[in-house]
């Protein structure tokens, strides 16, 4: 059974069940990476925080509508989507709204699939690539998010743990392959919050290396003060700092993201 979803565009879930490994602040960076060189990009901020909204500069009173209507099924895509201080990027926000929606959906037969629905419309065409920042949990809405999706990117962070969360999440992806979305690929790993004075740290990038080959970027998103402090000007770091050494990963993250696709294509 083949994805309902169009491959005119490419729709990438960022996801880690962990919360605090750099998830939001890898689909804002990615996004704006991603649109600097050109692409279309929509942010889908599925996480009821609304961390990727307001680091995007989205201020609350702003979010009239959100991904709450969307996933309601009350509002398309284009009555929902913002701007944002990035050109060529736009956003779906997040509101507190987003903590009922499992209630309003859970009866109904296509309660997995809100979201999927929602990006198969033509609003979704104008973008060629779509990000969905989940939850730090699986819940209802993660599994929208990856019943929506051609692919999971995994941030995870260099730690003791690391490992054992990221088997969980592999577990997740392939139920959600064998029940509602059988196309459903981890696009790759993105190892973040590096730190190369920490023998712990480098021993985590070789053993998820060793486990996962060829699935790992290459890239290492290193732990940087300034990655940290852009949020709280409503800017991603690649704005707030280009130079610093956070923002340099983010752009070196989406060349290897477009290199891949390129490969996956021609395949």
């Amino acid at each position: 059974m083949r994805s309902l979803l169009t491959e005119r565009n490419r729709i990438i879930t960022i996801a880690n069940q962990k919360g605090g490994v750099g998830k939001t602040t890898t689909a804002i960076n990615l996004a704006t990476a991603l649109a600097a060189i050109g692409e279309r990009v929509l942010i889908v901020d599925l996480d009821p925080q609304g961390n990727a909204s307001t680091g995007l500069g989205i201020r609350r009173v702003d979010r009239k509508l959100s991904s709450y209507e969307l996933m309601v099924g009350s509002h398309s895509i284009a009555e929902v989507v913002l701007d944002t201080v990035v050109p060529n990027l736009s956003i779906i926000p997040s509101t507190m709204d987003l903590l009922g929606v499992e209630m309003e959906i859970s009866q109904h037969a296509d309660r997995v699939f809100r979201l999927r629905k929602a990006l198969s419309s033509p609003d979704a065409l104008m973008y060629n690539y779509v990000l969905v920042d989940c939850p730090p949990s699986f819940n209802l809405l993660t599994m929208n998010a990856m019943a929506a999706a051609h692919s999971v990117l995994v941030p995870l962070q260099c730690e003791f743990f690391a490992l054992e969360g990221l088997s969980q999440l592999l577990e997740t992806v392939d139920q959600v392959r064998r029940s509602v979305n059988p196309t459903l690929d981890i696009q790759g790993i993105v190892l973040t919050m590096f730190d190369s004075r920490n023998n712990l740290a480098q021993q985590v990038v070789n053993d998820v290396r060793t486990h996962l080959g060829e699935k790992v970027y290459h890239t290492l998103i290193p732990r940087n003060v300034r990655v940290s402090e852009a949020p709280s000007y409503g800017k991603p770091a690649i704005l707030y700092d280009l130079k610093c050494a956070g923002s340099q990963a983010y752009l070196q993250l989406a060349s290897e993201v477009i290199q891949r696709e390129r490969q996956r294509k021609a395949a």
